[in-house]
């Protein structure tokens, strides 16, 4: 094992149940090159959805440090993934973060190849040059429900439970005829894992979201839901109210939290304030509603994934996030907000309406992660102890740190 490899080694060895990490995990360099080169290329990573890639030869780039992989639609409508480098020399071919073409093709020596990755052509080569050898270098890819998942590792985990628990819920808002309408990328000035531990818990809420609670509240993000064990009587009466509607309407299902080490969680929550989407008003965002819902409806599905996605399913458009290290003390936050195909903006739609809440959000969680980035750096930084509201932070740490040993002992295997 090389030394920075056993420096990592032994600052999670330090990790403490209940605690944040040792410093240098959220802010060395380290950290970060072992986070990037390492931990997560061997886990799966949410990319995008399908309706970033709508119709054959529509792609969008994934990148991450020194990876960029291509995520493209195939002309059988399937989604498949590839590194974005040609097998002639090496160069990048994609060079915007989306578009759409017939045949990628290599700007450099225009190396041609189809959208299954396979070399279409190949100029001057000689006789003796065979194309059929040539192909991108796959990356591993699945559609999860419309959500779509890639995993840089030649030996990918299983994500087969995580398969069916999402498609089983989402798959009723028909993400492949649905559009993104806005798509925001937000550079936040912290640690990506301090992105991902902010967005696990709604104990800053109060204090600082006051645009999301006014319809989406606090409860849900460990705190709130009977499961929990911590709601008022008040909050879970009407938690069981509205799961008596939802059944009703053929949209209840039991909460699914982080099952038997699995890596998602789903839950259905009410909106409040009479709110029927996650908007400043708390009315619709659109008017064209997705999937089957013909009259607009008073709660949302959320989703999250470690390490690095959640997403919020309302009855008129879907928001989903991913996030994606850029440095030790810098993050990529990507929000999209989809809505249906037909949608037309302007008409049915107002972008800026459409985003209104989770711009306000993501701005004051990129702010409150700065804030802790910069105190953690700080020589009075200690390892502090969760709230009990904080579960979901220590679950994503024991994902980081169980899932961190683990490259390890392959790397050194």
């Amino acid at each position: 094992m090389s030394g920075t490899f056993g420096q990592i080694a032994a600052l999670l060895g330090q990790d403490r149940k209940g605690y944040t990490l040792p410093q240098e995990l959220y802010v060395g360099d380290e950290a970060f090159r072992f986070d990037t080169q390492v931990m997560l290329p061997s886990v799966w990573l949410y990319a995008c959805t399908v309706a970033h890639i709508r119709k054959p030869g529509d792609w969008f780039l994934f990148e991450m440090a020194n990876n960029s992989v291509i995520v493209i639609r195939g002309r059988d409508g399937a989604a498949r993934a590839f590194f974005n480098s040609c097998q002639h020399r090496g160069s990048r071919i994609c060079e915007a973060q989306r578009g759409s073409s017939p045949k990628l093709i290599c700007p450099y020596h225009q190396w041609t190849y189809n959208l299954d990755g396979s070399l279409f052509g190949a100029r001057n080569m000689g006789p003796e040059f065979d194309k059929s050898t040539i192909h991108l270098t796959p990356v591993a890819v699945e559609n999860v429900g419309g959500l779509i998942f890639i995993c840089m590792n030649d030996t990918p985990p299983p994500i087969d439970r995580v398969k069916a628990d999402i498609t089983a819920q989402i798959e009723m808002f028909d993400l492949e005829h649905c559009k993104v309408a806005v798509q925001d990328d937000l550079i936040e000035d912290a640690n990506w894992k301090l992105v991902m531990e902010n967005n696990r818990e709604c104990y800053h809420c109060d204090a600082n979201h006051p645009e999301l609670i006014a319809c989406l509240g606090n409860s849900g993000f460990g705190k709130g839901l009977p499961e929990d064990g911590n709601a008022e009587a008040s909050a879970e009466a009407h938690m069981l109210d509205k799961r008596a509607e939802w059944r009703a309407l053929g949209i209840d299902h039991e909460l699914v939290e982080f099952p038997d080490g699995w890596w998602h969680r789903i839950a259905r929550l009410p909106l409040t304030n009479g709110a029927t989407s996650q908007t400043t008003d708390g009315k619709v965002a659109s008017s064209k509603l997705i999937g089957p819902f013909e009259h607009p409806e008073t709660s949302s599905l959320s989703i999250w994934t470690q390490p690095n996605s959640w997403h919020h399913f309302c009855c008129d458009h879907v928001v989903t996030f991913s996030l994606t290290p850029l440095a030790a003390d810098k993050t990529l936050l990507r929000t999209s907000w989809l809505v249906h195909e037909d949608a037309v903006e302007g008409v049915d739609y107002d972008p800026d309406n459409l985003s209104a809440v989770w711009r306000a959000t993501n701005g004051q969680d990129g702010y409150l992660s700065a804030l802790n980035h910069q105190g953690i750096k700080t020589d009075g930084y200690r390892q502090g102890p969760y709230a009990p509201e904080e579960k979901l932070v220590e679950n994503f740490k024991h994902f980081y740190v169980t899932q961190s040993l683990a490259a390890l002992d392959g790397v050194s295997a």
